[in-house]
């Protein structure tokens, strides 16, 4: 894939980062309060798992990887990947939905505008729609963050029309 490779960014967030840190410190805190005044419980099993929760989010969503190459758009969250060959591509275009219909950071999935959409997101930065030709399970749309999504959306839009033929961003040649 590496060879192909025509568009590479990575992207992180310190506001996302911090956030989850300090909420799964905060219910650490919790738990360790919890324990000591009252014993194990409901309530300590409640805290032990989101202190759980939120460190797995810290620890997995720190990055989010965006490779495009000949093949597709390859996306990986942590241990969460997601790939999206060009031929299933129908149109790509710039996401306009509030962040308060999103949901926060990290992997989600939610109907948006009646189709069903896979987000790869931070909060601060803009987002890119990937829509589908065809489902791929339930999912219709792949959404995700980007620094760049004017360049993202040319590289996608210029596979699509060109009939999935691509031109590397580095050389300027086809492949």
């Amino acid at each position: 894939m590496l060879d192909d490779l025509i568009y590479e960014e990575k992207i992180s967030s310190l506001r996302t980062e911090v956030l989850f840190v300090a909420l799964a410190v905060l219910c650490l805190a919790l738990l360790a309060w919890r324990v000591m005044a009252r014993g194990f419980g409901v309530i300590t099993v409640a805290c032990l798992f989101f202190s759980i929760f939120f460190s797995f989010y810290a620890l997995n969503y720190r990055v989010l990887v965006i490779h495009i190459s000949t093949d597709g758009l390859h996306l990986k969250f942590g241990v969460f990947g997601w790939t999206v060959p060009w031929r299933t591509v129908e149109e790509a275009y710039a996401d306009e939905t509030s962040l308060w219909r999103i949901g926060g950071a990290g992997i989600h999935f939610s109907s948006i505008n009646g189709r069903y959409r896979a987000m790869l997101n931070f909060l601060e930065y803009p987002r890119v729609v990937v829509a589908l030709k065809e489902k791929r399970g339930p999912v219709r749309d792949v959404a995700f963050s980007t620094t760049r999504p004017d360049e993202i959306m040319r590289i996608i839009t210029a596979s699509v029309a060109r009939g999935r033929s691509l031109t590397n961003w580095r050389t300027g040649r086809p492949y």
